[in-house]
């Protein structure tokens, strides 16, 4: 395979015209998140109901915002975090945990391995330690901090996608609600317009991000042109508007009005911030840098000079609505109604920018078992992190309605709004310091200062949009607790189910074994003695005695377990014979290791009968957009048993789920060939009948909570963890199953119910 050696996604690295038309589309689907901030940020300070403020105040406002937007966007993000993604090229704050905690490689061989006695470990992991070796150094840092990090950088990840419901609500409102400058008779149908917008925009989520970002661009280059040219001609009317530059002039504004609440309005124009990051797996961190740097970022500085200066000299007429009473010429003007239009067209891009992130987020946490398998549709050939996710798309469309219907105005959601930006972009800083130590291996002083420089403007930020939690800031709050619960649940029970999985796996060798002329099989003295066998998974079967009588045959048989009555401690084997039946039986791996899955034991256990050809399918998704025919089975026989193999199915990521019976079955008795040149045409031709009307074998796991000995409340303890597990976990495995996404009729697929003692 052409690819075997390399199964892992990697960062996309382009140049030249290609780096130039990336940069394009980036331009269109990240930067507006930020950009259309001078629609409310100077009204987010000073509420137009209020009277101007003074000229002082005006200018370290703008130099507030100025500041902001240099230290955090420019620097944190777009010059720090970016060279922090994983391998893969994905961004935001899950995949700085990945980097801390990275995942197992896949390796297929041991996928196809089914007789060896070895339970599936992370290759090149240790149980106690992540080894992180750059130049010859090594550091290494303890799995004990794994679950706070993880819990950690789950919060983040979870309020990051809040805040992808509250950016498209904000945005579309704020802009649509230039109508009521113009024309105030329309003012109550501002709500209702927002919505339509809303609606217009996740419609056409389906097409992808590619395609979406060749229709949003041309919108946010006009947009980030007109922003720099009114402010330009702005600032003409008071140019000591520049004093905004001197960093004092921000400092001197709190001490002099001792209002730490004009933060709130500050944090307004950094929101969409976090998205630079977590768009990376869409992008690269080339055309994110060259998009912002050189595009976004002083179009923003001169926006809001020009902002300021009208502010100063026209204040009492611009207050109400800074952005639409700073446009030149008169409110019913043709300069007004062209940037009203290019208003909308850009919030309606800058929500995308949010809902491409909150995509790639939930790809990440999708992909890390984190989260439910929510069906999946890449949309691009060039990029993976390009992904729709429609069960996201129409509930995120649902719940932003009625967020936009119940918080009424732009005030009330501007109160609500940046609360779960300051908690990202502080939670992103303690993870960015953690890495930069052990995963750069930079010195310990650079993380040390990292974390007190902007840890402490992130602090700030997060202090005062938490004083807004009682005014509206709890709904993203609950938002994010909501999602990030739901993941912790999902990945611990996830965990306990593989685990399971992995522990109740047999060499084949062992489970079935090849019965010889002179072996004596179960008696009938042992089926006197024994009342139950009991097998790994807890099922009580009872045993026929008038089969198990003491015969000599030929063939197969298969390893049970029992335990005798007298010692219900002594666990005894003892075999049973295997009938082979003229069908096919495709037993799906879904986790990865060497040996047979427990979906197999368990379907022996229960129909003691094997299928003249069995094959154990292991789905490998490669970084390629599709694969050819001729690579995608590769396949494993097993000498010792007649009619077994290993195959794993390598899929492009663009590739829905469906397995070609004629091609595997090609495959299959090429792999009998090279085995044994001397293979009869009849049992080829067997095979090729058997393989294309073969049946899906996949296992559902009911996981049964042990009960927790020990320890001072073991009652309580039992009770919570058997509720999460059985109340929650259960329903929820059962509603998203892992099968969703194939693609293979239901009536070829048995599912196979297994009680997983965990």
């Amino acid at each position: 395979m052409s690819f075997e050696s390399n199964l892992k996604r990697t960062e996309v690295h382009v140049s030249g015209a290609a780096l130039a038309l990336l940069t394009y589309q980036t331009l269109g689907i990240v930067c507006p998140g930020i950009g259309t901030s001078p629609l409310y940020v100077l009204n987010g300070i000073w509420p137009g109901t209020g009277p101007a403020p003074p000229h002082e105040d005006v200018i370290g406002a703008v130099s507030a915002i100025i500041w902001a937007l240099t230290l955090l966007p420019l620097i944190k993000y777009v010059f720090i975090s970016l060279h922090f993604g994983t391998g893969e090229g994905e961004g935001g704050t899950f995949a700085l945990y990945q980097s801390l905690y990275p995942p197992a490689d896949d390796d297929s061989e041991a996928d196809r391995t089914l007789t060896v006695d070895s339970s599936y470990q992370d290759k090149g992991h240790s149980d106690v330690h992540t080894i992180f070796s750059v130049g010859g150094r090594q550091r290494r840092i303890s799995k004990t901090f794994q679950w706070p990090l993880l819990i950690w950088c789950l919060f983040g990840t979870s309020l990051t996608m809040a805040d992808g419901v509250f950016t498209p609500a904000v945005s579309v409102t704020s802009a649509v609600g230039g109508i009521a400058v113009a024309k105030p008779s329309v003012n109550n149908s501002v709500i209702p317009i927002s919505i339509v917008f809303i609606v217009l925009l996740f419609i056409v989520q389906q097409f992808g991000t590619a395609r979406v970002s060749f229709l949003f661009s041309p919108v946010s280059l006009l947009w980030f042109i007109a922003l720099a040219a009114t402010g330009i001609y702005n600032i003409t009317s008071f140019p000591g508007i520049f004093r905004a530059f001197d960093p004092s002039r921000a400092v001197l504004l709190f001490v002099r009005t001792r209002n730490y609440d004009l933060l709130t309005g500050v944090l307004l124009a950094i929101t969409g911030c976090e998205a630079i990051f977590a768009n990376l797996g869409q992008f690269n961190a080339a055309s994110l840098r060259l998009s912002f740097a050189l595009v976004a970022y002083p179009s923003l500085l001169l926006a809001y000079l020009g902002q300021g200066a009208r502010l100063v000299v026209d204040g009492d007429n611009v207050i109400k609505n800074v952005f639409y009473n700073s446009i030149p010429g008169p409110p019913n003007g043709p300069l007004f109604w062209i940037m009203f239009v290019l208003a909308i067209l850009a919030t309606i891009v800058a929500s995308q920018t949010l809902i491409t992130a909150t995509f790639s987020l939930f790809q990440q946490v999708i992909n890390m078992k984190s989260f439910p398998p929510l069906r999946m549709l890449c949309t691009s050939d060039e990029f993976q992190g390009q992904v729709y996710i429609p069960a996201v798309n129409w509930s995120f469309m649902i719940l932003i309605i009625v967020i936009v219907a119940a918080f009424a105005n732009l005030t009330n959601l501007t109160n609500a709004y940046g609360f779960a930006v300051a908690t990202v972009m502080f939670s992103t800083s303690i993870l960015l310091a953690i890495s930069m130590y052990y995963v750069k291996q930079w010195p310990w002083i650079v993380s040390i200062l990292f974390v007190i420089v902007f840890g402490f403007f992130d602090a700030l930020f997060w202090g005062v949009a938490f004083k807004k939690v009682p005014q509206g800031a709890w709904v993203p709050l609950i938002i994010g607790v909501i999602l990030v619960l739901v993941m912790l649940l999902w990945t611990w029970a996830r965990g306990l189910e593989e685990g399971f999985d992995r522990a109740n796996r047999k060499n084949l060798r062992h489970f079935i074994q090849q019965n010889k002329s002179t072996e004596s099989l179960f008696t009938a003295q042992d089926a006197e003695k024994a009342d139950v066998v009991k097998p790994e998974d807890d099922h009580r079967v009872i045993i026929d005695s008038a089969t198990a009588t003491s015969r000599r045959v030929k063939g197969l048989s298969y390893v049970t377990r029992y335990r005798v009555p007298e010692d219900p401690n002594e666990v005894l084997e003892a075999k049973r014979d295997l009938q082979r039946i003229p069908t096919c039986a495709i037993f799906h791996k879904f986790t990865r290791g060497t040996g047979v899955p427990h979906t197999f034991i368990s379907f022996i256990r229960q129909w003691p009968a094997l299928p003249n050809v069995v094959i154990f399918l292991s789905i490998c998704v490669v970084p390629i957009a599709h694969v050819s025919e001729d690579d995608r089975y590769v396949v494993r026989k097993v000498r010792s048993l007649e009619g077994i193999y290993g195959v794993t199915y390598y899929l492009g990521f663009r590739e829905e789920f469906s397995i070609n019976t004629d091609r595997l079955a090609e495959q299959l008795c090429a792999a009998e060939l090279q085995a044994n040149p001397d293979t009869s045409k009849e049992f080829l031709d067997d095979i090729r009948a058997l393989v294309i009307n073969a049946t899906h074998i996949v296992p559902h796991y009911h996981l049964v909570s042990n009960r927790v000995e020990g320890g001072c409340i073991p009652p309580v303890v039992d009770f919570v963890r058997k509720w999460l597990i059985e109340g929650i976990y259960n329903r929820l495995a059962t509603m998203f199953p892992q099968t969703a996404n194939w693609m293979t009729p239901a009536e070829e697929i048995i599912s196979i119910g297994i009680n997983a003692f965990v």
